[in-house]
């Protein structure tokens, strides 16, 4: 099938790009590597929705950063492709579990094109690194013909396919920020799938974990693909947080994880499925992240 006809537009620079994402805020989509936007296009999705007109941010300057810095954290443009991200040194030493996250996303070819802040934009509720991004507690960067703003991933997803990005500002991401891991911290992600590749998540579990000696002294938990949004599990870390680590205590937090979840039942599993994976991911992830930590 052909791609239907569309305005197409390639902004130059961060300001133009902005202006004009304002001014045809109802009309434009922004396009950086395209691997979820071009789909949408082919299959009318962007056209039943009124878009007509597709902007290019590709050449704009400075938005393909990912380096780490000291006392602060990574830092990931918004061009930054998922594979560059998967593949570097740099993440897999601080952050390994985001590495592993931007593995997860899709096949190579799509990972070669598609970026992380795309990843998040596209705002599926099984998207592979919003879960460990919320874990984190990554903030996103932007800027708007309202000047800069600064997101917590804990205020980024408002609904399905929804996001905090406010288009008639023309707000375009800009780069995402993960803050380090500390001594006593770790981090990891766990995807459940049929297939390792091409599938959507049919949960996707991540774990944040500060330890005292065998002590939780902090945890974060998030989940992806069991509620309309990514969401955290504030139950379940209550049940963690300041207790002995052990398999009993880790059980206990999976069951709660999982009731705290609405998980819909479609093509690729149930709803009951999804909250017994739940559970036994909640376990996993925490361990892991418990096995990584610095």
């Amino acid at each position: 099938m052909a791609l239907p006809e569309m305005t197409y537009v390639r902004a130059k620079s961060l300001d133009e790009a902005c202006k004009y994402a304002s001014e045809n805020s109802a009309r434009t989509a922004v396009i950086a590597g395209g691997t979820d936007v071009i789909l949408q296009t082919k299959e009318l999705v962007l056209q039943n929705m009124g878009i007509d007109t597709l902007l290019d941010i590709k050449e704009i300057p400075g938005l393909n950063r990912l380096d780490f810095v000291e006392g602060e954290g990574l830092k990931i443009g918004s061009l930054t492709k998922l594979y560059d991200i998967q593949s570097s040194e740099i993440v897999k030493e601080h952050i390994p579990a985001v590495a592993y996250a931007a593995h997860y996303v899709a096949s190579p070819q799509v990972r070669r094109k598609g970026t992380m802040a795309g990843n998040i934009c596209n705002a599926s509720p099984s998207a592979d690194t919003a879960s460990i991004l919320l874990a984190m507690n990554a903030v996103i960067k932007t800027h708007s013909v309202k000047g800069d703003r600064e997101i917590p991933m804990s205020e980024f997803f408002q609904g399905f396919k929804k996001t905090a990005i406010d288009k008639e500002a023309g707000e375009i991401v800009t780069e995402i920020d993960i803050p380090e891991l500390k001594k006593g911290e770790g981090s990891a992600y766990f995807k459940h799938a049929i297939r390792k590749a091409m599938d959507l998540a049919i949960i996707g579990v991540a774990a944040w974990v500060r330890m005292d000696g065998n002590k939780i002294e902090d945890v974060r938990l998030a989940v992806g693909g069991a509620a309309i949004t990514p969401i955290r599990l504030p139950e379940a870390e209550a049940i963690l947080k300041g207790n002995e680590l052990s398999d009993e205590l880790l059980e206990k937090a999976g069951v709660k994880a999982s009731q705290e979840i609405s998980p819909i039942s479609d093509v690729r599993a149930s709803a009951e499925y999804r909250t017994d994976m739940v559970r036994v991911y909640t376990k996993r992830a925490v361990n892991k992240a418990v096995e990584t930590m610095r």
